[in-house]
């Protein structure tokens, strides 16, 4: 764990390296552990402005051992974050493989792709590298290539998958006008081509991304915002079935070959996304920083609260050692039913609510929380007091992302695609995971878990079950430069890490534990 560019994923490359080195085995399982790493980084990565090469989704890896040699492994993903698809703030990217494609695919395969000049396109803002990042991207992609062949992706399953790439950029082009003659809406005339340059037939598109009923309690939300919003739904579904889609076929490759009786060993690592402040923070930022405070409060319990009552058990002298508990602002997030996630629920259940009605909510709720305060100025927002520092965050979208729907209709367009794998990826037939929304019986109400919750929740599950071990990574400038350490910004995340009361238990505490047994042989 650690903060946005803190180096959390280049450890877990160099952990995963040494793991492998130290269990000589089967070298091609090996090698292909390690080898999936640049096609997650280029479909799951991006730039942002505290990070260059950020994950934007949690990965947890286990490894699956017998004897000491590696049999298998299965890679998990969590809270993938499909919004950069279709917007990205300012200083920052869209996911890397858009930029690879256009810098690695010939003249003739971005014409047989649709492809045009990248600064026509909106989802990644009109922006380029230089010459010599161009170039990087062109050498990257062509890593990308290596690792889909190696990891068992047929020819035309790539093409697809280009297909679709290509197809959701084409797509955010798309633009909507008033129909004079009945007051509905159309698309635009101007971006007619990108709509078919997305590869789907235009009267169709048109007529179900148009067909979004207008709100009676909304009538300041246009139909014409509403169809972008739409459009954007589909792009953002579309990338997030292709990311879940490839994941898929990493642990088909990855999966042991050994008698299900077998019990094997098992090492699971996760690398999961930093703390996150930026100038805008949304939707996005909330899940990723809750994730953090879970973490947090898992380390807390560990290293404080479980130490310390071993040794009040074994009636040991002890001081007990003091903490930062973060257990308050967990319940500001996660309480029931009045926790803000609760609140987030219960208002995106009413089709009547906005991000207004949800933020007047917090503020009667929360008033006089000592973590929480009601957002000031113009931008509809909220701040949260989180273990690592106040957040301030926008309201915005909040209730449209928390509620993360498809129009059935398009649904269905998907289904009957003439791309094969846009078919697959909505019959659902060939991906290893449900996507269903899991449901709670909670006191008899039927209770439907947003996809981030249930997604957080899994992950939990997985933490409290094993016998962790905590790699703190610590970022040494806010500059992304190397070799220069900043003892101000080092000092207050080892403070907000706890890692000095860590120290602290750590130097004080009984490190060797032998069991009797040992203890009485030696």
């Amino acid at each position: 764990s650690g903060e946005s560019g803190a180096g959390k994923t280049e450890s877990t490359k160099l952990l995963l390296q040494h793991i492998m080195n130290l269990c000589k085995g089967n070298l091609q399982l090996e090698q292909q552990i390690l080898q999936v790493n640049p096609l997650l980084e280029a479909f799951g990565n991006a730039q942002t402005v505290m990070n260059d090469n950020s994950s934007r989704f949690g990965k947890y890896i286990q490894l699956h051992f017998q004897k000491n040699t590696v049999q298998g492994a299965k890679l998990s993903e969590y809270l993938l974050e499909k919004s950069r698809v279709v917007q990205q703030d300012a200083g920052e990217r869209n996911f890397h493989i858009f930029y690879y494609m256009f810098a690695g695919l010939s003249s003739e395969e971005k014409e047989m792709y649709g492809l045009l000049d990248p600064s026509l396109y909106r989802y990644i803002s009109g922006r380029f590298g230089t010459r010599d990042v161009a170039q990087r991207w062109k050498h990257k992609y062509q890593e990308v290539c290596n690792a889909l062949d190696m990891v068992g992706f047929q020819e035309q399953e790539q093409v697809d998958m280009q297909a679709i790439l290509a197809g959701v950029l084409s797509l955010g082009n798309v633009t909507f006008e008033p129909e004079e003659s009945n007051g509905s809406v159309k698309v635009s005339e101007a971006s007619r081509g990108w709509l078919k340059a997305a590869a789907v037939k235009v009267n169709i598109l048109s007529h179900l991304v148009c067909y979004v009923p207008c709100s009676p309690w909304s009538p300041s939300v246009s139909c014409c915002s509403l169809c972008a919003d739409a459009r954007d739904s589909i792009a953002k579904v579309a990338y997030g079935r292709v990311f879940g889609w490839i994941v898929c076929k990493i642990n088909e490759l990855l999966a042991e070959n050994v008698d299900p009786e077998v019990e094997l060993g098992e090492i699971g690592i996760l690398d999961i996304f930093g703390f996150e402040n930026f100038a805008v923070n949304r939707f996005e930022q909330l899940c990723i920083n809750l994730a953090n405070e879970q973490l947090q409060h898992f380390f807390n319990h560990h290293i404080f609260q479980l130490e310390q009552a071993a040794y009040k058990e074994e009636e040991l002298p002890w001081e007990t050692i003091t903490f930062n508990n973060n257990e308050p602002i967990l319940n500001l997030l996660l309480a029931k039913p009045l926790g803000l996630l609760s609140l987030l629920d219960e208002q995106s259940a009413f089709p009547q609510a906005t991000d207004k009605t949800f933020v007047d909510k917090l503020n009667s709720s929360f008033k006089g929380n000592l973590h929480f305060q009601p957002g000031r100025g113009r931008v509809l927002g909220f701040s949260i007091l989180h273990y690592a520092g106040k957040v301030q965050y926008t309201a915005g979208g909040f209730l449209e992302k928390n509620r993360d729907t498809l129009p059935a209709s398009i649904r269905g367009l998907f289904i009957n695609s003439i791309t094969p794998l846009l078919s697959v990826l909505f019959t659902g037939k060939s991906l290893c995971y449900d996507h269903r929304i899991p449901v709670l019986w909670l006191a008899g109400l039927l209770v439907f878990l947003c996809p981030h919750q249930h997604s957080l929740m899994v992950l939990m599950e997985r933490m409290y079950s094993a016998n962790p071990h905590f790699v703190r990574c610590i970022k040494p400038n806010r500059q992304k430069e190397p070799g220069v350490v900043e003892s101000q910004v080092v000092l207050q995340q080892l403070r907000y890490n706890g890692l000095l009361e860590t120290i602290r238990i750590r130097r004080d505490g009984f490190s060797w534990r032998p069991s009797f047994e040992e203890f009485a042989e030696r």
